[in-house]
């Protein structure tokens, strides 16, 4: 099977937004969001734009991370920053 895309950098933009740079050599942008504001726990510190600007890409895993361990699927990312399907599987596993 072959490998999806995995992220290689990661810039914090205003109002939630991340570029992000994939193994593929493309670049998008990703509104988080929908995913962080408003929903506590441990999104709650990054909520704080400085906090969110501390995002940094694990290259053990090939996606993004904060200093609080909170991280977000590279698929799905990949998906939503280039608009591209998530083959089958992958949707199936991340929407479950």
């Amino acid at each position: 099977m072959k490998q999806q895309p995995r992220i290689v950098a990661v810039i914090a933009l205003p109002d939630y937004i991340l570029e992000l740079t994939f193994t593929t050599g493309e670049v998008g942008q990703v509104s988080l969001r929908e995913w962080i504001v408003g929903r506590g726990g441990i999104f709650a510190p990054i909520e704080d734009p400085k906090y969110f600007a501390l995002v940094t890409v694990n290259n053990e895993t090939g996606t993004i991370q904060w200093p609080n361990d909170v991280d977000f699927c590279p698929d799905v990312l990949y998906s939503k920053a280039t608009g591209k399907p998530l083959p089958f599987g992958e949707m199936a596993r991340a929407v479950a």
